[in-house]
This record gives structure tokens, C-alpha cells and sequence, in this order.
């Protein structure tokens, strides 16, 4: 089985034990009128990221390997949203919990909270609802990719810098051998986005490694 060449740094991908990360693609975050839009965001920079991922997520499915997607929100009656991440907004905008023009802002069941058409999970795909920005915290990511025996990740999504390095700082932690895929990934901020990346290959490969999903979908074809 070839390695997936990152750049510069070999990610060891092992078929049965890797699964794909798909981190947050919500319309909140990337359709106009969503949340990210209101906090006066550019949306088109996190679009950017919609092809490369289905793309991804196609090869990926083909190959029969596993998919998992998370989704940022919280409880209608935001129990599980503390304190200090609700009262972050300042002045005129809208917080978690507002009414907006796709429902209550990132709260489980309204609209702005589902993953956007294009990338939406199939039957029997997980889907873990998070409260917080990295994919472990208070949720049971670690149990189901224990379930399927996973020991690596492919993380895409959004933010890179927030949610994606978020998650892969918590999965490293964990043990787990995570690859970045740089095109699936974005920002709001091209300058945070390229950072984080720097940030996660830093050193040898400190969190992970980075690399561009060329490499993957080479590598999945000849599964």
C-alpha cells in the first residue's frame, strides 16, 4: 500500500484503521445569512473548501472506508452552552441562541445548524453534535472511532485555525496519527488559515501532518 506523501512529511495511512474527519460544514458557517456571515465574515473564503471536500468525501465513500461529521451547536434551551463562549459578541451581533435568518443560531434542529446539501451525511455515516470547538470535548467521537478501531484521521472543515487544529491538538493528544489536507480546509482569514497549517506540521509533524488531497485521492484509487 503506497503512503500518502505529505509535504514534506509521510502520513502513514493505513486503510483499515484510518477514518475521514469532516469538521463542521454547516450552513451557519458557510451560506450567506448564516452566523459566520453575521459576524460580518466573508463566506466565500470557507466555500472554497466545498469541492475539494466532496471530492474527498466521494473517494472516500467509494473505498468503503469509514466517514464521521461533526456539527457545532447546543440544546433549544442552551443548557450546554457556557457562559463565557455565549456572551463573546459584542455590540449589535447576533449571539448562539438568536433568532437569524436560518433559525436560532447554531442550535441543534434549526436550519443554519445542518450540514450544507453538498456534503451531507449519508445513512449510517456518525454525526457528532459538539458543543465546543475541538470534536472530543463532551462528546463520543473517542467511542466511536474506538468502535470502529480507528488509530488515524483525515480532518477537513472548518475553521482551520478554531474547529480543525482544535480537534486534531485533542486527537493528538489521544494518540491518534491525523493528516490535514490543506485545500479542505479554510478560513475566514486566509493569514489564520495558513498559520494553523504551519502550526500543525511545525517540527517534524508536532499535531500532524499537511498535505493537499491530490495525494489522498491518488492513493484511495489504488485501494
Amino acid at each position: 500500500m503506497p503512503a500518502v506523501t505529505a509535504d514534506p512529511y509521510p502520513f502513514p495511512f493505513d486503510p483499515k484503521a484510518c477514518a475521514l474527519l469532516v469538521i463542521d460544514m454547516q450552513r451557519d458557517f458557510l451560506e450567506p445569512g448564516g452566523f459566520g456571515a453575521a459576524l460580518g465574515n466573508d463566506v466565500s473564503h470557507l466555500r472554497r473548501a466545498i469541492e475539494p471536500n466532496r471530492r474527498l468525501l466521494a473517494a472516500w465513500r467509494a473505498a468503503g472506508l469509514p466517514v464521521l461529521h461533526t456539527r457545532e451547536g447546543h440544546a433549544p434551551d442552551l443548557a450546554d452552552l457556557p457562559a463565557a463562549k455565549h456572551r463573546r459578541a459584542q455590540g449589535d451581533v447576533l449571539r448562539i441562541g438568536d433568532v437569524g435568518p436560518m433559525g436560532r443560531i447554531l442550535v441543534q434542529g434549526e436550519p443554519g445548524h445542518a450540514l450544507i446539501p453538498e456534503l451531507a451525511a449519508l445513512p449510517g455515516e456518525t454525526v457528532i453534535d459538539k458543543p465546543g470547538k475541538g470534536a472530543f470535548h463532551a462528546t463520543g467521537l473517542q467511542a466511536s472511532l474506538e468502535q470502529l478501531g480507528v488509530r488515524q484521521l483525515v480532518v477537513t472543515g472548518v475553521t482551520t485555525e478554531i474547529c480543525v487544529q482544535s480537534t486534531v491538538r485533542e486527537a493528538n493528544d489521544r494518540g491518534y496519527d491525523c493528516l490535514v489536507p490543506s485545500d479542505c480546509t479554510a478560513s475566514y482569514f486566509p493569514e489564520f488559515h495558513a498559520a494553523a497549517l504551519q502550526m500543525i506540521a511545525a517540527q517534524g509533524g508536532i499535531l500532524g501532518w499537511v498535505s493537499h488531497s491530490d495525494h489522498l485521492l491518488k492513493t484511495l484509487s489504488d485501494l
